[in-house]
């Protein structure tokens, strides 16, 4: 199995490609990895170091792999932070070069745009871009509920709301929409839930909330969904395995006081989750 993930690096801590690549490679992937930027570290620490990159370095990588004779290889092209449209039109330019050597390859897209508490964070038109371009492309997405709520134009509290908005996203063109950091008004208090929908159902799974403030768990727990949907099949059983995965990370790095995710110190999260929690069911 071959990924191709599209996504900003880092060299110090674990955000973009540094937080997704190596858990897909943990569970033994082949991951191509296109960096869109090189940084010193991630933008929270308030400075930083390295350059962004011309979206022409997307087109002129995917080049040379097909040179390579491989790009049929590839089952799956995985994408997160797109830093301007140029960016995210060489993105689904590669999408469409991927699916052109392989038909059966899937667009796994993480659509960035903000958060709870933050709002919007990403350049202006970004959003629209992945509203009108990016998602309807892609067969697979994993907003977090502010993305979901603005992706679908409705606000988010109950579960009747949260089907309601689902159902906006699955006009829009993916099959398969998995929900991060998802806090409705019968999730507990000290608990945060995330829920994936597609054509059998909808299945939500609770776990404790952690206080915990780190950059990069949603990059790595797209990356393992998509790695588990393509292995498994079965998008519930996959958000299970990568939403326990995580917590374990999470967990792990709280307890370690560190402001990066652990990502290599708890490798072994991603193999066999300390947690494994369990689904709750609605049909459709």
């Amino acid at each position: 199995m071959a990924i191709l993930s599209i996504q900003s690096h880092v060299a110090y801590g674990h955000v973009g490609n540094a937080s997704a690549v190596f858990p897909m490679q943990r569970l033994g992937v082949e991951v191509w990895p296109i960096h869109t930027v090189q940084f010193s570290n991630h933008t929270g620490y308030g400075a930083w170091r390295g350059q962004v990159f011309d979206a022409g370095l997307i087109a002129d990588c995917v080049s040379g792999i097909a040179e390579r004779g491989v790009l049929g290889q590839c089952e799956a092209v995985l994408s997160g932070y797109m830093g301007s449209h140029d960016t995210g039109s060489a993105i689904l330019d590669a999408v469409a070069r991927v699916r052109a050597a392989n038909p059966r390859a899937i667009y796994a897209c993480d659509p960035v745009i903000g958060d709870v508490g933050r709002g919007i964070f990403v350049r202006p038109g970004i959003p629209e871009f992945m509203r009108d371009r990016a998602v309807p492309a892609a067969d697979l997405i994993t907003p977090n509920q502010f993305e979901l709520a603005w992706l679908a134009g409705r606000e988010i509290a109950t579960l009747a709301d949260l089907r309601a908005a689902l159902a906006i996203l699955h006009a829009m063109g993916p099959k398969t929409v998995m929900v991060t950091s998802l806090m409705l008004d019968d999730t507990a208090a000290d608990a945060v839930d995330i829920a994936v929908s597609h054509p059998g159902g909808l299945h939500r799974m609770r776990t404790p909330k952690l206080d915990c403030h780190v950059n990069g768990a949603g990059d790595c727990i797209a990356a393992l969904f998509l790695v588990h949907c393509l292995r498994m099949g079965d998008p519930a059983a996959a958000m299970q395995r990568a939403g326990s995965s995580v917590h374990g990370l999470l967990t792990r790095t709280v307890a370690a006081g560190s402001r990066e995710i652990l990502t290599v110190a708890a490798q072994e999260e991603f193999v066999e989750p300390s947690w494994l929690f369990t689904l709750e069911h609605f049909p459709i």
